[in-house]
C-alpha cells in the first residue's frame, strides 16, 4: 500500500512539473452556414493534475445554455428584465445535440446532465483516473448556434459568426469540481489545454483567431475548405468567421495585433502608434505576452466597455478620436492580456484581475493623458467649465461609480461571487472599487513602485498557471514595508464603507490634538493633512481607528486640517473631512446652477428652473433649490417656490428627507421625512398639504433578489380653500396612514401586495391590493389585480363620496397621484385614470362605495402590446344592496404602467362602443415624471 502511494506521488510530481502535462483537445468541426449548425467530433485527452483519483469528469456545455427559456441563462435574462431571449423565435436560440460519447476504443460511456442542469455534463470514466494519468474521451455532437443578439456571440444577421463557448470542454478540478452555469457573465473557468482544430466551412469565409493557422485545404469543387488551427497552453479558442473581414492587423512590440474595434477612421500610423504604446506599457508593467497573436473584437469591448460619456454617439462624444480609440483598445487589450495568461476562477475570485485591470488603466491615463478630464473637451466650454464635473480627472470616474452604489446601500464585497452581484456591481462598480483600492494602497505605502512591483511579480510568477488572489496577497506581504492586512480583511472581504470625520480639535502651544471619528466598522487607515494657508506642512497616516482616536501633530501655524486631501481614499462621504482653524465656517457656501457632482470643499446648494402643468395653474415655473447631487446623499432637501401663470398665484413645495442604513439586509434602511406643497385643486382654489413620515425598508441577503418590503407610517394634513358656490363640509382634514407593501418581480413573474390602513376623525378604512403578473412559456401574459376595501367606520356622508372607495377614478384626497386635472368631470384630462382602488376603466352608475368594495381586474395580450381586459366586482353603499359591476375592452400597453390607452367595449351600460360620444369613454394612463420613467431603464442594473 505504501509503495502504491509512493508510485502515485511520483506520477503526480512528474505530471505537474512536465511541460506536456496539459489536457489535449482535438476538434474536427464542420459548419453548415445556412442551418447555423456545427457538427463536431472531439477528442479530449484529460490529464488528472490533482492528488485525487477521479471516476467521472465534468464538462461545461455552455452552448446548450441557449436551448430554452428555463436554463440558468434564460432565468438570468428574466431576472435582468432582458426580453429579447424570452420573446425570441425558437430558431434564434441554440443548443447541443449529443450523438455519442465513448472512450478511445469507441466503447460507449455513461453520461448525463448534472442535476438536470442543461449546460453541465458528467462523463463516467471506464477506469479510475489516478493522479498523473490521462484518459481519452470521444464526443460526437452538433451545436445549433444561437443568435448574437443575446450575448453578442453567435450568428450575425449578415451571415458572419462570432464563436465563444461553442464546444464542450472539461471543467477545472482542484480538490473539487469548479462547475457552474453560463449566466452571461463571460466568466467560464476554462482549463489550460493544447488545442488542435480542423474547421471545415464554406470557402467564402475566413477565420480570425489567436491560434496559429497551420494550413488551409480547399475542396476539389472549391466550395468548402478546411482550416487547421493550433495553440498550446490556451484556456479559450474563440473564432470569428467572416465573409469580408472586419479586422485590421499590424505587428506591435513582438506581438501580432488583430482587432476590429471601431477605429474612428484614424490613420493606420496613429492606430499603430497607439497599439504599440499600449502593448509596450503592458509588457513593462506585467511581463512578456507569451503568445504570438492577440485578437481583440468589438464584441469583447462592448461586453465590458469603458462606461461613461465615451459611449455617446460620435457627434456628441467629448473625447478626441485618438484618445477614444486608445482607451477602448486599452480596456480590451488589458482584459484579454490578463484573461489569457492568469488562470483564476473568474466567478469566485475575479477581484484580483479586476484590480490589476483598472489599476493599469488608471496608470496608463496618468502617464499619457494626465490632463484628460472626465467630461473631455466639454471641460473647456464656457458655462460647463464652471461645474465641478469639469474639474474632475478622467480617472475620477472609477471612484464615483463605486460611491454611487455605496450611497445606494447596494455595494457588495469584492469576494462576492459574480453571479450574486447586482448588474451594476458586476459590470462596473466592483471592478472600479478593486482598482481604486490599489491606488489607496499605493498612497498608504508612500511608494508608487511597491504596488507596481507586486503586480509584476505576481504576473511573472503565475503566468499560465492556476492561481488565486491569496497568491497575490503573499507576494504583496513579502515586499510591503507596512502592515497591509487591513486591505484584505476589511477592504476586499467586506463592504464596510470608509467614512472618517474630524470630530474635534484642541490647539496647544506646540501641538494640535485632533480627534478623528471612524463612522464605519473597520480598521482601515486615513491620512491627515495640515495646511498653512495653501501650503501643505504635514501628512500623517492614522491606523486602527475604532470609534474615535486622538492624534497629536506639530502646531506649525496650521490654519486648516483635511482628511485625505489628495482624495486617494474611496470614502463615501468627504464632506466632513475639513476643519478650518482660522474661521467659524469649515467650508464656504457655493451656489451652482443645475445639478452637479458633489464637491466636498464647499457646502453646495443647487438651483434649477422647473416647469410643471395642471389645468388649474397652467404652466408653473419653479426655482428649485436643493442639495441632491448626481449621487444620492443621506440628507436631502428641496425647496421649490413656484408661480402659476394661469392661476397667477405663488405656489410651490418643500421637503427634507434623511436616510439611515441599519444593516446589509433584513431591516436595512429607515427614511424620515417632512414635506409640504401648495397648488390648485380646482379653479381658483388652493390646497396645502403637509406630511411627516417614517419608512422602514426590508430586503433579503441576496441583493439580486427583487423581493422588497416597505412599511410606511405617515401623517397627512390637508387644508383646502373653500368654494363659496359649492362649499364642502370638511375642507380641512388629517389622516394617519399605515401602509405595508411587498413586491417580488422579474420579467416572467410579478407578485405584489399592499395593505393600507387609514384613520381620520370621521372615518377609518382598511384595504388590500394584490397584483399578479405571469409571462408563460408561449409568451402569453396574464395580469391579475384584486382589490378589497372596507370602512371600519364612516361618518362622511356630509362630504359626499370624497372619502369613499372609487370604482374607476379615485378622488385622491391624500394628494398622492399626479392628476392633470383632479377635479374635472368632463374633457380630456377627466379621462386620465390611475389604476388604484377599483381599477375599472368604464364610468358606471355606481362609481363609489361608502361601505365596502371588491374588484378583480384582468387582462391578457392578444398581439404584442395589444391586450384584452375585463373587470368585475361588487360595490356596496349604505342602505343600498350590493351591486355587481363589470366592464371589458381593449388595452394598448405602449409602455406598460406608464403610457396606456383603454377602449371600453362592453359593461353594465351595454355595448359601449356603439353608444354616442364614445370618444369620451376612452381612458388613458400617462406618467410624466422623469424619475419614474428612468426606473424603466435602471431596473436591470440595480
Amino acid at each position: 500500500m505504501n509503495i502504491l502511494k509512493i508510485y502515485s506521488f511520483i506520477i503526480f510530481f512528474f505530471a505537474l512539473t512536465a511541460g506536456s502535462a496539459q489536457h489535449n483537445i482535438i476538434i474536427n468541426a464542420n459548419l453548415d452556414a445556412k442551418k447555423k449548425i456545427i457538427t463536431i467530433e472531439q477528442k479530449v485527452t484529460y490529464t488528472n493534475l490533482s492528488k485525487d483519483t477521479l471516476t467521472q469528469i465534468f464538462f461545461h456545455d455552455w452552448a446548450n445554455s441557449f436551448s430554452d427559456k428555463t436554463t440558468p441563462l434564460g432565468k438570468r435574462f428574466a431576472e435582468d428584465f432582458i426580453k429579447r431571449f424570452y420573446f425570441a423565435k425558437d430558431e434564434e436560440r441554440g443548443g447541443t445535440i449529443i450523438q455519442n460519447i465513448s472512450d478511445k476504443e469507441s466503447r460507449p460511456l455513461q453520461w448525463g446532465r448534472h442535476d438536470g442542469i442543461q449546460d453541465i455534463l458528467w462523463i463516467k470514466s471506464s477506469k479510475p483516473i489516478y493522479p498523473g494519468e490521462s484518459r481519452t474521451f470521444l464526443l460526437k455532437y452538433q451545436i445549433k448556434i444561437a443568435s448574437n443578439k443575446f450575448t453578442r456571440y453567435g450568428y450575425h444577421p449578415n451571415g458572419n459568426f462570432s464563436l465563444k463557448y461553442w464546444y464542450i470542454l472539461p471543467a477545472v478540478y482542484d480538490t473539487k469540481w469548479n462547475i457552474y452555469s453560463h449566466k452571461n457573465l463571460d466568466d467560464l473557468y476554462a482549463p489550460i489545454a493544447n488545442y488542435q482544430i480542423h474547421f471545415t466551412l464554406p470557402s467564402t469565409y475566413e477565420i480570425v483567431s489567436d491560434l496559429e493557422q497551420k494550413n488551409s485545404i480547399l475542396s476539389k469543387d472549391e466550395t468548402i475548405k478546411t482550416i487547421q488551427l493550433e495553440g498550446n497552453k490556451r484556456n479559450e479558442a474563440n473564432l470569428y468567421l467572416e465573409k469580408t473581414s472586419s479586422f485590421y492587423s499590424f505587428p506591435s512590440d513582438g506581438v501580432q495585433f488583430i482587432s476590429n474595434i471601431d477605429d474612428n477612421d484614424l490613420m493606420p500610423e496613429m492606430k499603430s502608434v497607439a497599439t504599440d504604446r499600449i502593448i509596450g506599457f503592458l509588457q513593462k508593467k506585467l511581463g512578456p505576452y507569451p503568445f504570438d497573436k492577440i485578437v481583440i473584437s468589438e464584441n469583447d469591448y462592448k461586453s465590458n466597455p469603458v462606461y461613461g460619456l465615451n459611449q455617446l454617439p460620435d457627434i456628441l462624444r467629448p473625447f478626441p478620436d485618438g484618445f477614444q480609440f486608445e482607451i477602448k483598445q486599452l480596456k480590451a487589450i488589458t482584459e484579454n492580456y490578463l484573461e489569457r495568461t492568469i488562470i483564476i476562477n473568474p466567478r469566485y475570485d475575479a477581484w484580483i484581475k479586476d484590480a490589476i485591470h483598472i489599476y493599469l488603466m488608471m496608470a496608463y491615463t496618468e502617464q499619457y493623458y494626465p490632463e484628460m478630464k472626465i467630461i473631455g473637451k466639454l471641460s473647456k466650454v464656457i458655462g460647463i467649465r464652471w461645474f465641478h464635473a469639469a474639474d474632475l480627472d478622467f480617472n475620477d470616474q472609477y471612484f464615483l461609480a463605486y460611491k454611487n452604489m455605496a450611497r445606494l446601500f447596494l455595494d457588495q464585497p469584492l469576494l462576492q461571487p459574480q453571479d450574486e452581484l447586482v448588474k451594476f456591481n458586476k459590470n462596473i462598480a466592483n471592478a472600479y472599487k478593486a482598482g481604486v483600492g490599489f491606488k489607496y494602497l499605493e498612497d498608504y505605502l508612500g511608494d508608487d513602485n511597491i504596488v507596481d512591483q507586486s503586480i509584476k511579480d505576481f504576473y511573472t510568477q503565475n503566468v499560465l498557471k492556476y492561481t488565486n488572489s491569496d497568491t497575490y496577497k503573499k507576494v504583496l506581504l513579502d515586499i510591503a514595508p507596512l502592515d497591509v492586512e487591513w486591505f484584505f480583511e476589511d477592504y476586499v472581504q467586506t463592504n464596510e464603507k470608509l467614512d472618517f470625520k474630524i470630530k474635534s480639535v484642541k490647539k496647544g502651544k506646540d501641538s494640535i490634538e485632533v480627534t478623528i471619528k471612524n463612522n464605519g466598522n473597520n480598521t482601515m487607515p486615513i491620512s491627515l493633512y495640515g495646511f498653512r494657508k495653501k501650503d501643505m506642512v504635514s501628512k500623517t497616516w492614522i491606523m486602527g481607528i475604532t470609534g474615535t482616536k486622538k492624534v497629536k501633530i506639530a502646531n506649525e501655524d496650521i490654519s486648516k486640517l483635511v482628511l485625505d486631501y489628495d482624495q486617494n481614499i474611496p470614502e463615501v462621504n468627504r464632506r466632513n473631512n475639513y476643519r478650518n482653524l482660522k474661521w467659524i465656517f469649515n467650508k464656504p457656501i457655493q451656489f451652482r446652477f443645475l445639478q452637479d457632482i458633489e464637491d466636498p470643499r464647499y457646502t453646495q446648494i443647487f438651483f434649477i428652473p422647473e416647469i410643471e402643468f395642471n389645468v388649474y395653474d397652467g404652466f408653473t415655473l419653479a426655482s428649485k433649490f436643493y442639495n441632491k447631487s448626481f449621487i444620492k446623499r443621506n440628507l436631502e432637501y428641496n425647496f421649490s417656490p413656484a408661480y402659476g401663470f394661469k392661476s397667477n398665484r405663488l405656489l410651490g413645495s418643500a421637503s427634507i428627507f434623511y436616510r439611515q442604513q441599519l444593516s446589509d439586509y433584513g431591516l436595512y434602511k429607515m427614511r424620515y421625512g417632512i414635506n409640504g406643497s401648495m397648488f390648485s385643486y380646482a379653479p381658483d382654489l388652493l390646497f396645502k398639504r403637509f406630511s411627516s413620515s417614517v419608512s422602514f425598508y426590508f430586503r433579503p441577503e441576496d441583493l439580486r433578489s427583487n423581493k422588497k418590503q416597505r412599511l410606511l407610517l405617515r401623517n397627512i394634513n390637508v387644508f383646502r380653500d373653500r368654494d363659496k358656490e359649492n362649499p364642502v363640509t370638511t375642507p380641512d382634514y388629517n389622516v394617519f396612514n399605515v401602509r405595508y407593501k411587498y413586491s417580488d418581480f422579474n420579467l416572467t413573474n410579478f407578485l405584489g401586495y399592499t395593505i393600507d390602513y387609514q384613520i381620520s376623525k370621521n372615518f377609518s378604512k382598511l384595504s388590500a391590493t394584490v397584483n399578479y403578473r405571469k409571462l408563460f412559456l408561449n409568451n402569453r401574459q396574464l395580469n391579475l389585480r384584486l382589490f378589497a376595501g372596507s370602512f371600519l367606520f364612516n361618518d362622511t356622508e356630509k362630504d359626499g363620496d370624497f372619502f369613499s372607495f372609487a370604482l374607476d377614478r379615485p378622488t385622491d384626497y391624500l394628494f398622492d397621484y399626479n392628476y392633470l386635472g383632479r377635479s374635472e368631470d368632463t374633457g380630456l384630462v377627466s379621462q386620465q385614470i390611475i389604476l388604484a382602488e377599483g381599477g375599472f376603466k368604464s364610468q358606471l352608475e355606481y362609481p363609489f362605495a361608502n361601505q365596502w368594495i371588491t374588484t378583480l381586474n384582468a387582462n391578457t395580450n392578444i398581439w404584442k402590446w395589444i391586450y384584452v381586459y375585463g373587470d368585475a366586482g361588487v360595490v356596496k353603499n349604505k342602505n343600498i344592496s350590493p351591486k355587481f359591476v363589470y366592464d371589458a375592452g381593449i388595452r394598448l400597453s405602449l409602455v406598460a404602467d406608464y403610457f396606456e390607452v383603454f377602449f371600453p367595449v362592453v359593461s353594465n351600460k351595454g355595448w359601449e362602443i356603439s353608444q354616442p360620444n364614445y370618444e369620451e369613454q376612452i381612458r388613458f394612463i400617462i406618467t410624466l415624471s422623469p424619475e419614474t420613467l428612468i426606473g424603466l431603464f435602471t431596473r436591470e442594473w440595480y
